[in-house]
């Protein structure tokens, strides 16, 4: 798994390619504790280039959710999220607990 973030005025932009599983989860979670850790809690995941999103994925997404949301300071946005990503999302309920946006440019001015 490859994981690059972009820094903008409104927020910070983590893409993703390759699998989100037990074994790369602890990766993509160093990388966004550590934004949210510099403040940083506007962050939108790209993931045109994730294919598969693990229980382990999941758990990660909403840790730095409920991080990124604490005092009102910000949220989590998924952009791009392949059909079966966003099924398992609403197959788990979480379906209303992320803003998904079918491209960067939309979840970029959703801040």
């Amino acid at each position: 798994m490859e994981i690059t973030t972009t820094q903008y005025k409104r927020c910070d932009v983590v893409k993703i390619i390759g699998r989100i599983d037990s074994y790369t989860a602890p990766n993509l979670e160093e990388v966004l504790k550590s934004l949210t850790e510099e403040g940083r809690y506007k962050i939108i995941l790209d993931l045109t280039d994730v294919d598969f999103l693990s229980s382990k994925g999941w758990w990660v997404l909403i840790e730095t959710q409920k991080a990124a949301k604490r005092y009102n300071r910000g949220e989590l946005i998924l952009a791009n999220v392949q059909d079966r990503i966003r099924e398992s999302l609403n197959l788990v309920g979480m379906g209303s607990y992320f803003k998904v946006y079918d491209d960067i440019t939309s979840a970029v001015a959703s801040f």
